[in-house]
């Protein structure tokens, strides 16, 4: 293999926490995510062999395509799609990729629910497009028909549209309908804690296709009687408790409706400084997620609750597509270092796994952080 020709520029895309709200943005809610300070970095180095390559640091392999044949690439059920789906999105909408060399690196950790793909959707599509301009909201949009399209996940826009559109030092209220956003400030003296419980069951992603399957059929249940109904968004708790329908299914809207209205509480609350409400929501969402949406597993289900008994600790709850991952936990800033020994050592006494912990800050969103172009090197997109 040749090497690549002198010419570097370097993308970045960050991974998320969702404070509240989860599952809520596919049904078209409001969600309240934060981007992290742990990203995906993507350097791309122009080639001359008519080929996309693709190197990553945690990965032992190096992978090509023929650039002329990305467009009719199938999936491989490997990382390596979340790349190809996104270049096949840009190639739909215009825009061509040059031959060129991806290396690839991240410190998100993968499988978390911090996630991982949609930072590397983002960075992906920022390096291939190389400083070529595209519309915020599009370029989250292209990144979610990716996953959707080529990788196969009906997942929501939260995870894309936070790391393109992060706010340092904020949370980002997002309306999953109109893609608009408002910027959120948390009360001062609190600390973001991440808790990965480093397990991820093998069932989370066909639990999560039948979770939009019977969110679907609760709205059907209710546009039979409401036809004015269109999503999750618009059913309330009446409608619930008046409209037939499968108990599942009802259980499942339940959690959808009731997270979109703790994400509106929760806002408020944070407005206010109230951190016992904002304790409160968290722990009413983590328990209508263990019970009614039942994406909860028993090791996040113990973090969840033995952090509630930990002093300092504000509120729990699991975080993420579900069935493993994290915890995302609101601690007095003071309280950080005894929280997080104190949770690891409850933690490794009762599974055996040690848990990483990170305290996560509100970070900006996506963008580049290097260029370096000798002259006359000339643009990427050729």
């Amino acid at each position: 293999m040749a090497e690549p020709v002198s010419f570097v520029r370097t993308f970045r895309a960050p991974g998320r926490v969702n404070l509240i709200g989860e599952h809520t943005d596919y049904n078209l809610g409001y969600v309240l995510p934060i981007a992290l300070n742990l990203a995906t970095y993507v350097e791309v180095h122009r080639r001359g062999d008519g080929r996309l390559h693709l190197l990553s640091e945690q990965k032992p392999e190096e992978l090509s395509w023929a650039v002329e044949e990305l467009a009719g690439a199938q999936p491989r059920k490997h990382w390596s799609d979340y790349v190809i789906g996104v270049a096949q999105q840009l190639i739909r909408r215009g825009y061509s990729i040059a031959p060129c060399l991806l290396k690839i690196r991240s410190d998100v950790p993968e499988g978390s629910g911090l996630s991982s793909s949609a930072a590397l959707e983002v960075a992906s599509a920022l390096a291939l497009l190389g400083g070529r301009a595209i519309d915020k909201v599009e370029l989250a949009k292209l990144c979610r028909a990716a996953e959707n399209e080529f990788v196969g996940m009906p997942c929501g826009i939260m995870d894309q549209y936070v790391s393109v559109f992060g706010e340092r030092g904020a949370a980002v209220q997002i309306d999953c309908r109109t893609l608009e956003h408002r910027v959120v400030q948390l009360p001062e003296g609190v600390s973001v804690v991440v808790v990965n419980s480093k397990v991820k069951h093998e069932l989370g992603n066909s639990a999560y296709r039948d979770r939009v399957s019977e969110c679907a059929m609760a709205v059907a249940a209710v546009q039979h009687w409401h036809p004015e109904v269109q999503s999750l968004r618009d059913v309330t708790l009446q409608h619930l408790a008046d409209i037939p329908m499968p108990e599942l299914v009802m259980r499942r809207a339940r959690h959808i409706v009731t997270d979109t209205m703790r994400v509106e509480l929760f806002v408020n609350a944070a407005a206010r400084g109230n951190l016992r409400e904002m304790g409160m929501l968290f722990v009413d969402s983590h328990r209508s997620m263990q019970h009614d949406y039942e994406i909860t597993c028993a090791e996040v289900d113990f973090l969840a609750e033995a952090a509630m008994e930990i002093p300092g600790c504000i509120g729990a709850r699991m975080t993420g597509g579900g069935f493993g991952g994290c915890t995302v936990n609101l601690v007095a800033t003071e309280y950080v270092a005894s929280f997080t020994r104190e949770i690891v050592n409850r933690y490794s006494e009762r599974w055996g796994i040690e848990a990483s912990v990170f305290v996560v800050e509100a970070g900006e969103g996506a963008g580049e952080v290097r260029s370096v172009e000798p002259e006359g090197a000339g643009s990427l997109a050729g």
